[in-house]
């Protein structure tokens, strides 16, 4: 597989409108840190700002050769829901984005993608978290499993690519990520979802 280069950062450095007055850690944990940070606002009053900090992550739309996207169903504690998602997952320390697509795609479905195209980048709660997620259009895929994670029970479901965007679009998809990154590929994939 070729190594895909992501393009230079779109975003323009701005000066920063709130500037902080102190920061302090008030919980670490195994996934995320929280920091409370008070900053000064522009008209000289201050806020609390509380920031969950967590590592960058990635979101995979896969389409395998017969054009369906290749979905994950899991239980997810928050919500208290099993959601139907893309594949995706958490960055390792030094890993790119492109090595933790392949990685969670092949961990997750059981497939590995001959080509990894980068769709764009997002983050995926600004307001309160760091996490910015970079979205792949996997193709090519064969079947190359990796072991699965132990705390997670992943069902796999292929859906027609038609449909995937349809229930992206009308709300049946209720993972922010997975409809952002599966109308990110829709660019891509313009004259396939039927």
């Amino acid at each position: 597989m070729e190594r895909v280069r992501l393009p230079n950062k779109r975003r323009t450095a701005v000066p920063e409108t709130e500037k902080t007055i102190s920061s302090e850690r008030v919980y670490e944990g195994s996934r995320i840190n929280v920091r409370r940070d008070v900053v000064s606002l522009p008209d000289g009053g201050t806020a609390q700002r509380d920031i969950v900090e967590h590592p960058d992550a990635v979101s995979i739309v896969a389409v395998d050769s017969d054009n369906n996207v290749v979905l994950v169903r899991q239980y997810r504690r928050a919500p208290k829901l099993f959601l139907l998602e893309v594949p995706a997952g958490v960055m390792d320390p030094g890993e790119e984005p492109v090595q933790t697509a392949q990685r969670e795609l092949r961990e997750e479905t059981g497939f590995a993608a001959a080509t990894l195209d980068f769709l764009g980048d997002f983050y995926t709660a600004p307001g309160i978290l760091t996490e910015r997620m970079y979205a792949f259009l996997a193709t090519g895929l064969t079947e190359d499993a990796l072991p699965p994670n132990e705390d997670e029970d992943i069902e796999v479901e292929r859906v027609p690519l038609a449909k995937a965007m349809e229930m992206a679009r009308s709300g049946e998809l209720n993972d922010a990520k997975s409809i952002v990154s599966l109308l990110l590929a829709e660019r891509r994939l313009n004259g396939f979802t039927g």
